[in-house]
């Protein structure tokens, strides 16, 4: 099945009077943490496609294409709006933060785990630790700040606790540029999940540059603040991966199939009758929406779609969000891995002199005052340990203290257990 085998609504159908832009929001104790990640994906989606069709507007002289752009970018509007008022006002930013940061670390497993172009999911792989640890460093200011404990947000689905530590994050801008792919080579689902990875952690970047400022302690603005530069970092390294030879024609068809995609695996996996029948209604919308920019590709590039999605351009298996600990936990065995220009590499494994060092020593210098390392050893000093959820022990030896933030794995070549077991030599002493 794919968006062009049903009849699809004349545009001006597809629009909402104005009321219908306020929804009953969602019950923020009762609904579940997939309906709520998956809200803020496809709002991510819609965010995406509004301002790629602004940008194409702003590149285009072809007042017709300008026209049709406004009528689509109209209706994302109103898709976007809707879908991101069914959150709750009694919902706090920094509760919803959790929401963001459990769908970046349960999405981004499910795309690596179904990837198979290896360098696709060796980035996949490789942001999933960093996204993964943002969850635990803002779990543990919310249990802090607002005695809620973030495991009940998740529902137990994923895991809290700490992954590549996120001073060791900032890398010279140079190492988050990766190689484009081949727009004949690259597969329908790896097109498809660098599309929808770029745009959920471009939401997410975007609620935190936005939001750093609202927090109401200087502590959270400082967080927020620190890991929405790495938000910026995640989306230049999933951005760099798209195809950069393809018209702007070419990638409205694909920025619309995705979301045709997004909404028909929506409906698949929603618990939620609602919300399911939204879905429904806005899958509907999203295939008018791709029929139209397949139309435009038709008749201003004498191209077919099958030009951008391939000979079966049929949806693959719907995409699921749902818990992925046991994957997580085995790609923290790459937690001493660092981007090095177009790949990774162990951090020990890199020169004296390797850009990465330069910027770690003029960005971040020892560690110990980024606001991710501090709020954790803040919490430890009021609370004795820091705030977990663990199935079963930390898998790494290293991570696996509760009374002592690490700060120098994966910056530095020092062996953090030995360091740990020095200095408590030295306390006893």
């Amino acid at each position: 099945m794919h968006p062009l085998q049903e009849k699809v609504l004349p545009l001006d159908k597809t629009y909402r009077r104005l009321e219908s832009l306020f929804p009953k929001p969602y019950d923020k104790n009762e609904t579940l943490p997939y309906t709520k990640t998956r809200l803020i994906l496809l709002c991510g989606a819609e965010y995406e496609a509004i301002w790629f069709s602004h940008r194409f507007h702003r590149c285009c002289d072809n007042q017709e294409i300008r026209r049709t752009l406004s009528g689509i970018r109209r209706g994302e509007m109103m898709q976007q709006k809707i879908l991101s008022m069914l959150k709750p006002k009694s919902e706090s930013q920094l509760e919803t933060t959790i929401s963001y940061e459990q769908l970046a670390v349960d999405l981004t497993a499910e795309l690596a785990m179904r990837e198979k172009d290896e360098y696709v999911k060796a980035a996949l792989d490789f942001a999933l630790l960093e996204d993964f640890d943002h969850l635990y460093r803002y779990a543990d200011l919310l249990e802090s700040d607002m005695g809620i404990r973030a495991e009940n947000l998740v529902g137990g689905y994923t895991e809290i606790m700490p992954g590549r530590p996120t001073v060791a994050h900032p890398r010279h801008p140079y190492d988050d540029v990766k190689f484009p792919a081949d727009k004949e080579k690259a597969t329908l689902e790896s097109k498809l999940a660098v599309c929808i990875i770029t745009a959920a952690e471009q939401q997410t970047m975007n609620y935190y540059m936005n939001l750093a400022a609202f927090y109401p302690t200087q502590r959270g603005r400082e967080l927020f603040t620190e890991i929405g530069m790495i938000e910026e970092q995640h989306v230049t390294q999933y951005g760099g991966l798209g195809i950069p030879n393809m018209t702007f024609l070419e990638q409205l068809v694909m920025h619309e199939y995705s979301e045709c995609y997004l909404y028909y695996s929506a409906i698949h996996e929603e618990k939620d009758e609602r919300l399911k029948a939204l879905f429904a209604d806005f899958y509907e919308i999203e295939r008018t929406h791709f029929a139209l920019a397949v139309d435009m590709l038709k008749k201003y590039e004498k191209k077919e779609p099958e030009c951008v999605l391939g000979k079966n351009f049929n949806y693959p298996k719907p995409l699921a969000l749902r818990s992925h600990v046991d994957y997580v936990r085995d790609v923290l065995k790459t937690v001493n891995l660092t981007a090095n220009r177009e790949s990774y590499a162990e951090v020990c494994a890199l020169k004296p002199n390797h850009d990465f060092f330069r910027y770690q020593k003029a960005v971040v210098g020892t560690g110990k005052n980024a606001p991710s390392h501090r709020v954790i050893e803040e919490y430890i000093a009021e609370k004795g340990k820091d705030y977990r959820f663990m199935l079963k022990e930390h898998p790494i030896p290293a991570l696996s203290s509760r009374k002592e933030d690490n700060f120098t794995l994966a910056r530095t070549c020092e062996n953090p257990k030995e360091a740990t077991n020095k200095k408590e030599s030295q306390k006893e002493s």
